[in-house]
């Protein structure tokens, strides 16, 4: 679908939504993992709901089960739809297998194309100053870094609500100390992890993303919110112009949220934008 082409319905007055390239009411999708899809499905998707995607990311153990050709597939119909696409967390497997892979590494999303990079550490004991040069050697790399942050330890292997609680979190106040420092880095964004925020916890630590945005404004932090309730309380909370990363299968849902055209009863009809 062509941006440019008409909405249908467009005698019905939505929420006032800035067009691409945007700096606020970011998008970003998941790509393959949780449900398996190849680049037909992704164009058939980015027909329908291209406009109201910004990113694509690849979760981080997908890349190398893909061959070359398959990933520059989902690359190019990406690309065809002006959606960036982003690394996703594989370089916490890619420190394990040394300084050489690194470099590799980087040297390769240069090679296939990639428009982000995110440098993520939730699954890994690190120093901060190797974090900090690896979101370095993402700018040299002449991409966009986006730095994962959080305050749960394990975040991004899908444990246990149990298995996480017995790591304990993190303080919120170090978490934003780290997005400070990787911003002064280079960084482009930062992405709150939701483990241990609204993930895998009993009770959601509302308070950590009210720090981020305090700290930081809308503009510059994504919030992880890959479930329906968790985005539409983003959304409530903080308006349409919220970022967030969403399954590839929410788009839809999401932005008739962002619009004001529909949502549950707490938020129907009560997500307003004023353009005076």
């Amino acid at each position: 679908m062509n941006s440019e082409l008409e909405r249908a319905f467009s005698f019905l007055r939505l929420n006032e939504r800035p067009s691409k390239p945007r700096i606020v009411g970011l998008t970003e999708i998941r790509g393959p993992y949780y449900t398996s899809f190849g680049p037909d499905h992704l164009r058939d998707l980015l027909e329908s709901v291209g406009p109201h995607i910004d990113s694509f990311k690849f979760p981080g153990a997908s890349m190398p089960l893909m061959s070359e050709e398959t990933l520059k597939k989902f690359i190019d119909v990406c690309h065809d739809h002006s959606v960036e696409v982003s690394t996703g967390g594989l370089i916490e497997f890619v420190l394990t297998r040394g300084p050489d892979a690194v470099e590799q590494y980087f040297q390769a999303i240069t090679r296939y194309g990639f428009d982000i990079v995110e440098i993520s550490v939730g699954m890994l004991a690190i120093a901060p100053s190797d974090y900090l040069r690896l979101i370095e050697r993402g700018r040299k790399a002449g991409v966009k870094v986006k730095a994962e942050v959080g305050i749960q330890f394990g975040a991004g292997g899908t444990s246990s609500v149990e298995e996480l609680a017995a790591e304990g979190t993190g303080d919120p106040v170090f978490a934003v100390q780290r997005a400070r420092k990787a911003f002064d880095a280079g960084a482009n964004w930062v992405m709150l992890e939701s483990e241990g925020v609204t993930e895998q916890v009993r009770t959601w630590r509302t308070d950590v993303p009210a720090l981020f945005i305090s700290e930081f404004g809308l503009e510059s932090v994504m919030f992880e919110a890959a479930d329906p309730p968790v985005f539409e309380w983003y959304v409530k909370n903080y308006g349409p112009e919220v970022n967030v990363f969403i399954d590839h299968s929410q788009v839809y849902q999401l932005e008739c949220l962002r619009s004001g055209i529909w949502g549950t009863k707490s938020v129907w009809g009560r997500v307003v934008s004023y353009k005076g």
